[in-house]
């Protein structure tokens, strides 16, 4: 896809806007001519005509409601499309020149990461244009593996900074001299002549060359690599092949550049081939937190940006203190006035930075604390599964470019560049274990990008999304992995609505205007899920009277359909995608659904659901067995529902239980496999029968042990005995929990 999107026609945006009134008005016509009528006719009050009346009502409306909802964001995404203007190569140059000296700093969290995926984001964040530049990969991989395998890994893992570092060095080291020879001229008053702009083409062929030469030598062995290989060394090398186009041109028509541009040129190539990389292990620290997520893994380090810290050696292990004026150094964090946070299976394009940071910088946006491009999937998954999720992710981009134009933005976390001062005014500190541990981003729930960005409001800052295409991020390959994704997707939504609606009625109180398209945005965006996969449950499951069908229904849905169809072909999809995402929800249906649950649980007793992180490894992840078989429950009732209604005659229910059982087959089939299905159900039957031994019971009375004694260990922590058992340590993290 291109990076910029396709500006829309008067055509589109008029259809557009038809659409969403066409969903209205048909809405609107089905209660009236179908749901009025009935209550009017039922003369005798059939109690159980006017529940079902009501049920379905309600969830034909907040189906209708999501629709909209989604023709509505559409819509604002087609005006920024059509409003954007790329800021031109030099304008981005000049805004960056002078000595600009801001820094932004690049955190990719990682955890159990194979290095090879680890690499190709770490070289995506590098090779940013951007003057001032600093990347730690943050490991949060067990510091002490025992098996081989992971030894090995967590190994390379640690080496990739040096690594790209070292492979940096020659590039920056003959740009850098260029740049200074350029400077001097520069300072010394002396012209351009057509010999330096000559030796500036130069320089960006051999910058180019270098780049393609790296993407000669680069393993293409899926299509995240030819991504890498194409849009990321290739799109940067091409960009360059450009410029010295351009030089060659000036040279051959005997014109030159003016001064500032040459050195602006020259600098250009320096940051491009600059960046100082580093590595960062939280786990090898006791006095940072070791939950296990990634939102506190990134906020482990943002704790420590700004000071100079010492490692004190203790008995339980490794003490950061902050350094006293004139103590010793060992780790020092220097200040960022930006933060980038990168999945570790996620790329950028050349120019993400040098734009975002800029869009940041113009006047009115001084109160923006987030700026993002929604990650867009990589192109030509190996699998059907991960093509139709990296649709959804397509869509789920428009969507987010048009909430923005609403003031409805949401943070999605797999890339984003944040005001380090903005989480600073959100940040909350709380001694656990006799240390200071700060929180910026929360991790109450699992979607923590969702819950910063309310967090983020509350404190008058706002968000807005970058509309161009410069993140690219990987889907889930198989069924197992994508549970573990959308399972977290779906789990929170409903516990940080309510703090919403607390923003909304601070503000409301404070006199400030909240416009109800955005408040109807963020009700859909965090609450939908639920509604959405109650509301196919109860029409899938519940056999409705026909009475209550009516084909205005279905002729509200067709805008919303026919926008998703256009949206699809237009991110490079087909139309017929259509048909396939409805049969992938309805694989999900039970995934989103013990997701939804999952909050529900986490809001009746307070206790923090785990993380889980997607996996992202070449091999197939299994599914557990609850899940793949209930979409076979679904094909199979979906069946038997037919069957039922051509007996009774009722058409219309005959023909949606029919289209169910095709599509939901057809997922299975297609995006599951039949014999994977069989295999992960068998699994799930065998680890539910098995139950592993209990562990022994310790002694009651407790003696201390014969030998040397561990004195170190004694002093350091006393009487361990006397600590919290574990249901105190469980109500504890209970009482934290609820406390965010």
């Amino acid at each position: 896809m291109s990076i910029m999107h396709p500006i829309p026609s008067a055509h589109a945006l008029a259809l557009g806007r038809l659409a969403i009134v066409v969903t209205i008005v048909c809405w609107a016509i089905y209660v009236v001519t179908t749901v009025l009528r009935e209550l009017v006719e039922n003369n005798d009050f059939d109690l159980r005509l006017t529940l079902e009346l009501v049920s379905y009502l309600l969830v034909v409306t907040f189906l209708t409601f999501s629709a909209l909802m989604y023709l509505m964001a559409r819509q604002g995404a087609l005006y920024r499309f059509r409003d954007h203007r790329r800021v031109p190569r030099a304008e981005l140059d000049r805004h960056f020149d002078g000595g600009y000296d801001r820094l932004i700093t690049v955190l990719v969290p990682s955890y159990i990461e194979e290095p090879s995926v680890v690499r190709q984001t770490l070289w995506s964040a590098a090779l940013q244009e951007f003057p001032n530049l600093r990347i730690v990969l943050l490991i949060d991989d067990p510091p002490h593996p025992t098996d081989p395998e992971r030894i090995a890994s967590l190994e390379a893992s640690r080496a990739l900074p040096g690594e790209i570092e070292a492979a940096l060095r020659e590039p920056r080291e003959r740009f850098v001299e260029a740049a200074e020879r350029c400077n001097a001229r520069h300072e010394a008053g002396e012209p351009v002549t057509q010999s330096d702009v000559a030796e500036l083409a130069d320089h960006y062929r051999w910058a180019a060359e270098w780049l393609e030469g790296m993407a000669a030598a680069e393993p293409a062995l899926d299509h995240t690599d030819d991504f890498f290989i194409e849009r990321v060394l290739g799109g940067l090398a091409s960009d360059l092949r450009l410029t010295e186009l351009a030089l060659r041109g000036a040279v051959d028509q005997g014109g030159a550049p003016e001064s500032d541009r040459m050195r602006q040129l020259h600098n250009r190539l320096v940051w491009i081939f600059s960046a100082e990389l580093t590595s960062f292990e939280r786990k090898g620290y006791r006095s940072l937190s070791h939950e296990a997520n990634k939102a506190m893994n990134i906020n482990a380090y943002i704790s420590l940006i700004g000071k100079d810290w010492t490692i004190e050696q203790t008995a339980d292990g490794a003490v950061l203190r902050e350094a006293a004026p004139g103590e010793q150094v060992d780790l020092s964090v220097p200040e960022s006035e930006y933060l980038l946070t990168l999945d570790a299976d996620s790329m950028l394009l050349r120019d993400y930075c040098v734009r975002l940071v800029e869009y940041l910088e113009q006047p009115g946006h001084e109160r923006v604390a987030v700026t993002q491009t929604p990650y867009s999937s990589f192109r030509g998954a190996p699998t059907r599964i991960g093509r139709i999720a990296g649709a959804s992710t397509d869509l789920q981009h428009i969507q987010h470019q048009g909430m923005s134009y609403y003031g409805a933005t949401f943070w999605v976390g797999a890339n984003a560049i944040i005001r380090t001062r903005a989480l600073q005014d959100i940040a909350t500190t709380e001694e656990v274990g006799g240390f200071p541990i700060t929180t910026y981003i929360q991790d109450r729930t699992v979607i923590e990008d969702t819950e910063s960005s309310i967090d983020i409001g509350a404190h008058n800052w706002t968000l807005l999304n970058y509309p161009e295409r410069l993140s690219y991020s990987a889907t889930p390959p198989d069924f197992g992995s994508l549970i573990v994704q959308r399972r977290r997707w779906a789990n929170g939504g409903l516990l940080i609505f309510p703090k919403l609606l607390e923003q909304i009625s601070e503000r409301r109180r404070v006199r400030e205007r909240v416009l109800l398209r955005e408040v109807l945005l963020r009700t859909n965006y965090m609450t939908s899920i639920a509604w959405s996969s109650f509301g196919l449950l109860f029409l899938l499951a519940y056999p409705y009277d026909s009475r209550l069908l009516s084909a205005w229904v279905f002729l509200a849905a067709v805008p919303y359909f026919w926008c998703m169809g256009a949206d699809l072909r237009a991110s490079g999809h087909r139309f017929t995608d259509i048909f396939r995402i409805y049969g992938f929800n309805l694989v999900l249906l039970a995934v989103n659904l013990a997701g939804v649950l999952k909050s529900v649980q986490q809001a009746m007793t307070g206790e923090k659901i785990p993380f889980a992180r997607t996996p992202k490894v070449r091999d197939r992840t299994a599914a557990p067995a609850i899940y793949v078989l209930v979409p076979w429950l679904i094909v199979g009732f979906s069946a038997f529902t037919f069957w039922r209604d051509i007996q009774a005659e009722n058409w219309g229910n005959a023909a949606f239980a029919l289209f169910n059982a095709t599509l939901c087959l057809w997922a299975i089939v297609t995006y599951i496999g039949v014999w994977n299905s069989i295999v992960d159900f068998v699994l799930g039957v065998i680890d539910w029968l098995f139950v592993p031994p209990r562990a022994p019971k310790r002694p009651k009375n407790v003696t201390y042990p014969a030998g040397p004694v561990n004195w170190e260990a004694i002093l350091y922590h006393g009487d361990r005995r006397l600590g919290p058992t574990r249901r105190a340590e469980k109500l504890e993290r209970r009482r934290r929990a609820g406390r965010r």
